[in-house]
């Protein structure tokens, strides 16, 4: 475990230790104090407030949760070393370094995963297939907005009121400091690009955005896309919903033949298609509630020889080249950007 901070604690740790199959052998952190207490709460073999004597372990699955500037050293130094690898989002916060990660891990046949829990809630992975096979014909227009309880992570100093009862309290510095990808769009948007490559699998190409700065910090973003295959993309987001409430995470899909709704927020979906064909795919109560486990346990079973990765790395790529395309082309006034393809469709 490289990176052993509030969410670490809160979801990553725990995930893995109710896994039979895995053995929590080292753990990296600063401050000697809390180290030895994540250490010793959840049973670690070995803690080292430097990643370098973790990683020389050889350990079978890392996970990196580490500060966002870190992800690329933490990342890159697990997979040479021959672990499987979860990295949480943002992947890295230079594309350049993003689909790096992803050609060593290619070279190197190791699974890399993001830390992009919708992906792997109840239904999401049938979502995408069902677009694959043309519920809706060939895609033509993406409307998606996410607005989370987050206003006072990324412009505030009370952080979120859950936090006050978490195992550790996370550091403002990696969410108020745009030098180290702090600001809704790598904090947050970052989950609904990731789920929006995931489930029409294709590719961005380039990007004309506008944010709204407190400080320096992005609490709002919404940009205009061009997708691999002309599709035109309207996404936006911002850190405004009233702590205690469940996010707002909403796509509309458009199509040669219909529409797909998904309202993440309500549990609902439903298609409507232009030969009549309409349904409303049965989603249970609760059932589209964010969590992270599934990327967690993905890890496990592919390191196991099983399991999916619904949040590879190359999507994570395409989520930080979107994301940083998006930064320059705010701060140009709106200019169209290109986004940085890495070599790899």
């Amino acid at each position: 475990m490289i990176g052993a901070g509030w969410y670490a604690a809160h979801n990553h740790i725990p995930a893995l230790a109710r896994r039979a199959e895995v053995e929590l052998d080292g753990v990296c952190r600063l401050g000697a104090s809390e180290l030895e207490r994540v250490r010793a709460h959840f049973g670690f073999r070995f803690g080292s407030e430097a990643a370098g004597p973790v990683l020389a372990r050889k350990p079978d699955i890392v996970v990196v949760a580490s500060p966002h500037d870190l992800h690329f050293e933490h990342a890159r130094a697990a997979l040479e070393g021959g672990a499987h690898v979860l990295c949480e989002k943002p992947m890295t916060l230079d594309p350049d370094q993003a689909w790096e990660l992803v050609r060593i891990a290619r070279a190197r046949d190791r699974h890399l995963l993001l830390a992009n829990g919708y992906n792997y809630l109840d239904q999401i992975d049938g979502l995408r297939q069902r677009v694959a096979d043309g519920a809706i014909g060939r895609i033509e227009h993406v409307m998606t907005s996410f607005i989370s309880a987050t206003r006072d992570v990324f412009a505030g100093d009370q952080g979120l009121q859950s936090w006050q009862t978490s195992f550790f309290q996370p550091d403002r510095s990696t969410w108020q400091d745009p030098s180290r990808g702090g600001g809704f769009a790598f904090g947050q948007l970052s989950h609904s690009l990731a789920l929006l490559f995931f489930l029409t699998g294709l590719h961005p190409v380039s990007v004309s955005a506008n944010s709204l700065l407190h400080e320096g910090v992005d609490l709002a973003d919404s940009a205009t896309l061009r997708l691999s295959n002309g599709a035109v993309v309207a996404i936006s987001g911002a850190a405004a919903m009233p702590q205690g409430n469940r996010g707002l995470m909403r796509f509309f899909l458009t199509g040669s033949e219909g529409i797909m709704v998904a309202e993440l927020d309500r549990d609902f979906c439903e298609i409507r298609r232009h030969d009549g064909r309409n349904e409303v795919v049965a989603i249970a109560p609760g059932a589209w509630v964010y969590n992270c486990k599934g990327p967690v346990d993905a890890l496990v079973d592919l390191a196991l020889g099983h399991g999916q990765n619904l949040s590879p790395g190359e999507i994570g790529a395409r989520t930080t080249a979107t994301i940083a395309a998006m930064l320059a082309s705010s701060q140009a006034n709106g200019a169209a950007v290109q986004i940085a393809s890495g070599g790899t469709k």
